[in-house]
């Protein structure tokens, strides 16, 4: 239980906005995109997969040298954020589903599963992925 109350005080206010600020800039990234592959005749399936491929790359670029300072190329946390997302994507798609089938609307659905995603993926890159032995 010491250790759980440990890694909770070790959240910083700065921490969880800077994360909300490089999250929307990532998803910023990704909705442009998907637009400009739209307009340039990539298939939707194509455009999307690009485009959050994108917006992945700028998430990580941000929450690894902005939000939590994490200095020096690693490259295992390249490897770590890729199984976050992974993991992170299903958890998005799975709670969707729940909340639609449940709830019958769709803009709770996908605020649902957004927001369960946020919250998995800001605990993921400060506890897994960027975190330091000793911190």
């Amino acid at each position: 239980m010491a250790f759980l109350k440990q890694r909770v005080l070790s959240i910083k206010r700065k921490e969880c906005f800077r994360f909300l600020i490089g999250g929307g800039s990532a998803v910023l990234v990704d909705y442009l995109l998907y637009q400009v592959f739209l307009r340039i005749g990539i298939a939707a399936a194509g455009a999307k997969l690009l485009s959050f491929f994108c917006g992945a790359v700028v998430g990580f670029i941000i929450n690894k040298c902005w939000t939590f300072e994490s200095r020096g190329f690693v490259k295992e946390e390249v490897g770590k954020y890729l199984l976050l997302y992974s993991i992170s994507a299903g958890v998005n798609a799975a709670v969707h589903q729940m909340l639609w089938f449940w709830i019958g609307k769709e803009e709770i659905a996908f605020l649902g599963a957004t927001g369960v995603s946020t919250v998995l993926n800001f605990v993921g890159q400060k506890f897994f992925v960027f975190w330091r032995k000793g911190e």
